[in-house]
């Protein structure tokens, strides 16, 4: 690592910007994430538009979310050697042409790679932006910061079928991927005039055959995951497919904890507060999208919204992250973190099994206080756990651990994607009798039946996280009773 002669928190310059640093940052993340569930809505727009079934479209999403996963340790690392700042604004360019392709798209093949393009960007940005607050922040003042950050990838995780169906509904599915383009622009501008240049730097070379053989398990384990839910898991491709995604977890993991400049510094995970937040954050996007995937179908299908409706009536969840979170990202400064992640998982628990008790009849009112509750304890909970994490590493790792973070994120988004879809398409064909992979006309039981156990199952999620946050606060308590008493 490069001597460091001062820090971010003692130019007076830089802190003075500190918190137009984070309005930069804080928009390409809410992009990059929301470009990750905002697509969702467009699905079966595209799919008439290009005569394609919805099992090819959704490609769309996935693609993206794949792209992201498989490259972003790699990015989080790269910061760390080549500058966080530098590789973030790097990525920025990079986001914006490729959304800009995107909504130039006339073909699937064209769509999916510009997808692609615009993935790589994104996970620069994502990989990067938490490192660089961090260092840029004092720590009296990084709750709140991280708080934000926070609020802003949840905000753009959850807005996005929301958010999409206005845009459509106005202007056309093209401009969900352009309308980043003028506000990308913008906070280019703004980042390259207060982006300080990088101070920390570690001396280090690129793990190529660590990063080759995470991208391959990505791939094969979203690919093997996805698929099966069109074909049957039975399949041999598909267990071919989950098998090598197996065998490169292995070989990466005994890979890693040999290699001197590993992509994946295992040594992050002896620290049992930093894996417990990142296990933590994992379940709740995984929770949090089995949310996302059900409620647009529950809502307009069962509920007989048309989609601008719908839309709105989802805005409760991230309107209500918005309020709560920055809140709890102060209080975290002031109090701590643990017991606010712990108020938020409770919370979220209730509303989980609140929604998995919905039916046709509901009324707007209740749906909507489920929904509002939801996003006040997702509030609650992701800026203190945001927090924990990025605290618990030392600066030249925070490049690395922020990539992890943005990991379990976007792997808890696909795999949240994945739970919800397989157990309602399970549960729906038990119900039907027969193999069921979409809505069955004149029964909505059928549909509610499915979407009961994918509530019930994400409620769990919640209850399994929240088990865990107290467990370890019953555990820091009882040390520091001991050194109380020694």
């Amino acid at each position: 690592m490069s001597s460091l002669q001062r820090t971010y928190q003692e130019d007076a310059n830089i802190q003075k910007k500190r918190w137009i640093i984070l309005i930069v940052l804080n928009l390409f993340t809410f992009m990059s994430t929301l470009d990750g569930s905002i697509v969702n809505i467009a699905l079966p727009v595209l799919s008439k538009q290009m005569g394609l079934p919805i099992a090819q479209i959704e490609w769309v999403t996935t693609g993206y979310l794949m792209a992201i996963c498989a490259v972003i340790l790699f990015f989080g690392k790269l910061g760390d050697i080549a500058g966080k700042i530098r590789i973030f604004k790097i990525g920025t360019i990079i986001f914006i042409i490729g959304s800009l392709l995107c909504g130039f798209s006339t073909t699937l093949p064209f769509l999916i790679v510009s997808r692609v393009i615009q993935a790589l960007g994104a996970s620069m940005t994502m990989a990067n932006s938490q490192g660089i607050l961090t260092d840029i922040f004092p720590a009296n003042e990084r709750g709140r910061a991280l708080g934000l950050i926070g609020t802003f990838v949840s905000l753009g995780s959850i807005a996005g079928p929301s958010l999409g169906g206005i845009i459509i509904s106005s202007l056309g599915w093209e401009y969900i991927f352009w309308v980043n383009v003028p506000i990308g622009l913008i906070a280019i501008i703004m980042g390259w005039k207060v982006l300080p240049a990088d101070l920390i730097r570690v001396k280090a070379k690129i793990d190529m055959p660590g990063s080759s053989l995470f991208a391959v398990f990505i791939i094969t384990l979203f690919a093997g995951l996805l698929l099966g839910q069109q074909t049957g898991y039975g399949n041999v491709w598909i267990l071919l497919s989950l098998a090598v995604a197996l065998v490169a977890l292995v070989v990466f993991l005994r890979t890693e904890a040999v290699r001197k400049d590993a992509l994946l510094d295992l040594s992050l995970f002896k620290n049992p507060l930093f894996s417990i937040s990142i296990l933590c954050g994992f379940l709740v996007f995984t929770a949090n999208f089995c949310f996302n995937i059900i409620a647009p179908f529950y809502a307009q299908n069962m509920l007989n919204l048309s989609p601008f409706a719908a839309g709105f009536l989802l805005m409760l969840f991230p309107i209500c992250m918005v309020i709560v979170a920055p809140i709890s990202g102060a209080l975290s400064d002031k109090i701590g973190s643990e017991l606010l992640t712990f108020a938020g998982l409770v919370v979220m628990v209730i509303a989980q099994f609140g929604l998995a008790w919905l039916h046709e009849g509901s009324s707007l009112v209740l749906v909507g206080l489920w929904i509002a509750m939801l996003g006040i304890g997702s509030g609650l909970f992701q800026s203190p756990n945001n927090s924990l994490v990025m605290s618990q590493v030392p600066r030249t790792q925070l490049g690395s651990a922020g990539s992890v973070n943005s990991l379990v994120r976007n792997v808890g988004m696909v795999v949240g994607i994945t739970v919800a879809t397989t157990i309602l398409f399970h549960v729906m064909s038990l119900r039907a009798g027969q193999r069921v992979t979409g809505l069955v006309p004149g029964h909505p039981d059928i549909f509610l039946s499915g979407m009961h156990a994918v509530f019930s199952t994400s409620a769990c999620i919640c209850l399994a996280a929240a088990v865990l946050t107290g467990w370890r606060m019953y555990r820091a308590k009882a040390e520091k009773r001991r050194e109380v008493k020694a």
